[in-house]
C-alpha cells in the first residue's frame, strides 16, 4: 500500500519583528493554506541596502583607498561608495589589485633619524652593564702636555713674583693662591661657569636630554665608565663639533645633536669621552690656566713695545735704530739670565700642537676600539665635506679663500682629514 508523501510538520514564524537584514530571503516552496483572513501588513524594508555578508566576516571600510570594488551579487543593493584613486587593471580578472604602501619611500637613503638609518644603534640596554675598576688615566699625551707647558709655567710663575712684589708681605699669599688655584679645574661650579661664560656651553633642554642621555648610557656602557660622573652641555652652533672640557663636561653642538644619526652622534660623544679617559681634558685645562699668567704678560708686552715702536718712527731713523737697540739689549739680558728658556718659548706652540694632534688620533683609537669606527669615519667625512663648502664660500664672496702654509699644517691641533682616516683602517677592514 502506498504511504502519502510524509510532510513536515509546520513551525510557526516569529511575528514578532523584521527577520535579521543578514539572513537571505528564501522563497517557500509549500502554498499556503486556506485559513482565516489576517490584516494585510506592509513587509518591514531593511533600512539600509547591504550585500549578502558572511556570518564570520566583518564588513568594515578598507583603511585605505583602494582599487575597483569587487561586483554585487544579484538581488543586493547598491554597495557603499568610497573615494579611490585610479588603479592600473590586473592583468587577470580573478587578481585583486594591492593597496598602495601608506608610507611611501621617497628617497633610497633613509632619514637620519629612522631605524632603516645603517648608522642606526640600538640603545636599549638589557641586563647588568660591567662598570670598570679603572675609570681614567694618564696616557703618554696627556703627560707630554704637562712636561710642554712647564716652560709656560714657569714663566707665569716669574710674573707672578713680580707682581706679589708690589703688594709686601701679602706676596706670599698670592702666589701660594695662585699655585693653589689650579684645583678650581675639577671643581664642578668653577667647571660649570667655564662652560658657560668660556666656551658658550648650555645646559639640554628636556627634548634634548631626551635624545642624549640613551646614546651617552649606550657609550658609557660599552667603555665600562659611570655615565653619571660627566655633565652634558649643548652648543648653540650650524657646525659639526663637540668638546671635553675641565674633567666632567662633554658638549656637543646641535647640528651634530639634531642631524646625526644616534651612531654618529655616539661616535662623537666617545671620542670626547676617550678625551677624559686619557686625560687629555684636565691636563690641557691645567696647563692653560698656569700659562694664563705669562701669557696676559706677553701680550702686554707686545702692545708696549708696537707702541714704542711707532714713537721712534716720528725720530726717523735714528728713532727706529736707537729702538732696536734697547729691546735687543733687554733681550739678550733676559736669555742669558734665564739660562735661554726664553727661547724654548718660541717652539713650544708647534710642540703643544703637535701633542694635541696625537692625542686626536688616540680619542679616535679610543671611539673605533669601542665599535664605532664607521660612524666615525662617517663623522670625518662630514667634517671635511664642511669645510670644503667654507672654503668655497669663502672664495666666492669675493675674497681670496685662505691658503694652508706649512707653517699653519704645524700649528694645527687636528690631524689633517687623510690622516684620520688612514688610522682608523684597520677597524674599518672585516675581520679575517
Amino acid at each position: 500500500m502506498t504511504q502519502p508523501p510524509s510532510i513536515p510538520p509546520e513551525y510557526p514564524e516569529p511575528t514578532g519583528g523584521p527577520a535579521h537584514p543578514d539572513a537571505a530571503q528564501v522563497p517557500s516552496a509549500r502554498p499556503p493554506v486556506p485559513g482565516p483572513r489576517q490584516p494585510h501588513t506592509p513587509p518591514l524594508e531593511p533600512p539600509y541596502p547591504q550585500p549578502p555578508q558572511y556570518p564570520t566576516a566583518a564588513a568594515q571600510p578598507p583603511p585605505y583607498p583602494t582599487g575597483p570594488q569587487p561586483p554585487q551579487y544579484p538581488g543586493a543593493g547598491p554597495a557603499p561608495h568610497y573615494p579611490s584613486t585610479p588603479q592600473p587593471q590586473p592583468p587577470y580578472p580573478h587578481a585583486a589589485a594591492a593597496p598602495p604602501s601608506p608610507y611611501p619611500q621617497t628617497s633610497a637613503v633613509p632619514p637620519p633619524g629612522s631605524p632603516l638609518h645603517p648608522h642606526h644603534i640600538d640603545t636599549a640596554h638589557r641586563g647588568r652593564v660591567h662598570v670598570s675598576s679603572r675609570q681614567r688615566h694618564t696616557d703618554a699625551t696627556a703627560f707630554g702636555n704637562l712636561l710642554l707647558h712647564l716652560p709656560n709655567f714657569l714663566c707665569s710663575l716669574v710674573v707672578v713674583a713680580l707682581v706679589s712684589l708690589v703688594l709686601g708681605d701679602l706676596g706670599l699669599l698670592v702666589i701660594l693662591a695662585w699655585l693653589a688655584s689650579g684645583a678650581l679645574v675639577f671643581h664642578r661650579p668653577t667647571e660649570s661657569a667655564l662652560a658657560r661664560h668660556l666656551l658658550r656651553l648650555r645646559y639640554p633642554t628636556p627634548q634634548e636630554r631626551a635624545t642624549l642621555e640613551p646614546v651617552w648610557r649606550e657609550v658609557t656602557a660599552r667603555a665600562g665608565v659611570e655615565g653619571r660622573a660627566y655633565e652634558l652641555w649643548v652648543e648653540d652652533s650650524d657646525s659639526l663639533n663637540a668638546v671635553a672640557a675641565a674633567g666632567h663636561i662633554v658638549g656637543v653642538t646641535s647640528f651634530a645633536l639634531n642631524r646625526l644619526p644616534n651612531g654618529e652622534l655616539a661616535a662623537v660623544m666617545a671620542h670626547e669621552l676617550g678625551h677624559h679617559v686619557g686625560g687629555h681634558a684636565w691636563s690641557g685645562l691645567l696647563g692653560h690656566w698656569y700659562a694664563l699668567p705669562g701669557r696676559i704678560a706677553w701680550r702686554l708686552l707686545r702692545a708696549v713695545t708696537g707702541f714704542l715702536f711707532h714713537v721712534s718712527r716720528a725720530f726717523s731713523c735714528i728713532g727706529v735704530a736707537f729702538f732696536g737697540l734697547c729691546v735687543g739689549g733687554i733681550a739678550f739680558a733676559t736669555i742669558s739670565t734665564l739660562y735661554g728658556l726664553p727661547l724654548l718659548l718660541l717652539g713650544m706652540p708647534y710642540a703643544l700642537a703637535a701633542v694635541g694632534r696625537r692625542s686626536e688620533l688616540r680619542a679616535d683609537r679610543h671611539a673605533a676600539a669601542l665599535g664605532f669606527a664607521p660612524m666615525l669615519a662617517a663623522v670625518l667625512e662630514k667634517l671635511h665635506q664642511q669645510e670644503q663648502e667654507r672654503l668655497a664660500a669663502a672664495g666666492q664672496g669675493g675674497g681670496e679663500p685662505p691658503k694652508e702654509t706649512a707653517a699653519s699644517r704645524l700649528l694645527s691641533s687636528h690631524p689633517d682629514h687623510h690622516t684620520r682616516l688612514h688610522h682608523l683602517q684597520e677597524y674599518l677592514q672585516p675581520a679575517r
